[in-house]
């Protein structure tokens, strides 16, 4: 419920009551109690809020003063976090806490780092008010984290502008591109990858035992499976995670690890093999990074090596893929 309360905080900010956000959204101030809201109270919300408003920078205006209120008990481990990539590979493992609106990828680059968000929606079409949001949100806690001016190099949308473009380089600090293959920003490796001045490995730990239980205390949606798809994503950065550090992760041993793959019918190399394919589909998509850099970036010795698994992922060569992909998108123009 926290970003209910920061999406109705904005409003109030810009003069509408949240009585009336509530009621042209349909949604009985009594729903305000609930622990938390369907995916779909949360886009009537949005949808209401940019209509009150009528201001076409809402999304960006709204995530560009989130604190640490607004990711509830993940805050704590943001934190304590060593590193900024780190903290966001518990955003990742924890996104359920923060919210059940979308998932955060990280795809390594040689020298830069792009943090991409796949928004998940009901029977409601997705607010694209809500991505600007959490890309605005991004570089707000990045500061807040790391204590300094965080900016990153470049952001990019999935849809056309909502808003002038000033209000996006106020917010996001850098130039933006619009209706791309998909909404990211990309944050130099040297900034992921600076020690913070807050981190605390035993106070991290303590925090992730609490986290864990308050994710393992949610409705069951996502599976052992999810989250060790999720915390795959956040450890392909230029090797393949060893099976044994998957074990240490989820606090069980090699053979309780081994046990509950078998019970859950689960291949190890299989789950490595789909999260990277995942990964490089996204990867080859963006036109600015060269083949060479992916393959290095998923763990893969050689470009050689790459390109045999992507055509056996695909069907399609790298160079292939990304031409089907730019032709989509023009033809969606």
């Amino acid at each position: 419920m926290s970003w209910v309360n920061t999406v109705l905080d904005a409003c109030a900010r810009l003069g509408v009551e949240p009585a009336q956000v509530l009621a042209v959204a349909g949604i009985a101030p009594e729903e305000l109690q609930r622990e938390r809201w369907p995916i779909d109270h949360i886009t009537r919300l949005w949808r209401a809020a940019v209509q009150c408003t009528q201001d076409p920078s809402f999304g960006l205006k709204t995530g560009a003063v989130v604190g640490p209120a607004s990711f509830n008990v993940v805050s704590y481990l943001l934190q304590s976090a060593a590193t900024l990539r780190e903290a966001f590979g518990v955003v990742q493992q924890f996104q359920r806490l923060i919210s059940d609106g979308g998932r955060f990828q990280l795809i390594a680059g040689e020298t830069a780092s792009w943090v991409v968000y796949h928004p998940r929606q009901g029977e409601l079409a997705f607010s694209p008010h809500q991505l600007e949001a959490v890309l605005a949100a991004v570089v707000s806690f990045s500061r807040w984290v790391t204590g300094t001016a965080a900016k990153p190099v470049r952001a990019q949308f999935s849809h056309a502008a909502l808003g002038p473009l000033v209000g996006y380089r106020s917010a996001l600090g850098c130039p933006v591109d619009f209706e791309q293959a998909f909404s990211g920003l990309l944050l130099t490796n040297a900034q992921l990858d600076a020690p913070l001045p807050q981190a605390d490995a035993q106070l991290a730990s303590v925090h992730r035992q609490y986290a864990a239980a308050r994710l393992a205390a949610l409705s069951p949606t996502g599976t052992f499976a999810d989250e060790l798809r999720t915390w795959l994503a956040t450890q392909l950065v230029g090797a393949v995670p060893a099976r044994a550090q998957a074990a240490q992760a989820f606090g069980m041993g090699p053979r309780t690890f081994a046990r509950r793959l078998q019970q859950e019918n689960l291949h190890y190399s299989a789950l490595v093999d789909g999260e990277r394919r995942q990964l490089a589909c996204a990867a080859v998509a963006d036109s600015t990074r060269s083949f060479a850099d992916i393959a290095q970036s998923l763990g893969f010795a050689e470009a050689s090596v790459f390109h045999r698994a992507f055509k056996r992922w695909t069907g399609f060569t790298p160079g292939q893929w990304r031409s089907r992909e730019h032709l989509g998108l023009l033809q969606k123009k």
